[in-house]
């Protein structure tokens, strides 16, 4: 009977797999809503035109501040990333996600103080945008202590790559002959 290890399977790894989803989430979900937010339309301006009705031109948030929604993907792709991160450079890309987020509100907030400007559609990317940012935070506060991505995507240590290519998969391994079997292979020959 073998026992489990608590480091991978105890209460503070439980603990840290949660922070990790809660973080991810509130990345995501800021960012997200402040993408769409940012497309919708923000002002109307009428124009007169003599005789003829008056012309009416939509400006979305992102034609009135194109940088908001750049940061919106940044923050999109960076809230991917902290799944594929770990230790320094999880923390590292949590405080640039903290940044980018409050980028974010302020691009939000600009949007409710302008004139002509619909409140609610800038209000939304102020949230997203603090949302990002608390998501950000987490990540660069307790994020070095979270887990990895999964032991399948590095390398094994004393695995040369072509040299286990020359023996059956059933020999290299469980893994090695199912991963053949996926391919279509027969994993009892090289």
């Amino acid at each position: 009977m073998s026992v489990p290890d608590t480091a991978t399977t105890g209460p503070s790894a439980v603990r840290g797999r949660r922070e990790l989803a809660y973080a991810v989430l509130l990345c995501l979900a800021g960012a997200g809503l402040a993408a769409w937010a940012v497309t919708r339309t923000w002002s109307v301006e009428l124009t007169t035109r003599g005789a003829l009705p008056p012309g009416e031109r939509t400006r979305t948030g992102a034609e009135l501040l194109p940088w908001v929604s750049a940061l919106a993907y940044v923050g999109l792709a960076g809230g991917g990333a902290v799944l594929a991160t770990r230790g320094r450079l999880r923390r590292l890309l949590g405080a640039l996600l903290a940044a980018v987020g409050l980028a974010v509100a302020v691009g939000g907030g600009v949007g409710v103080t302008e004139s002509g400007v619909s409140r609610h559609w800038p209000a939304l990317v102020l949230a997203g945008g603090l949302a990002l940012a608390v998501g950000g935070v987490l990540t660069g506060w307790r994020g070095g202590g979270w887990p990895a991505m999964g032991a399948r995507y590095e390398r094994r240590p004393g695995s040369t790559g072509p040299a286990d290519a020359d023996r059956p998969a059933v020999e290299r391994g469980t893994r090695d002959a199912w991963d053949a079997l996926d391919r279509g292979e027969d994993p009892t020959v090289t």
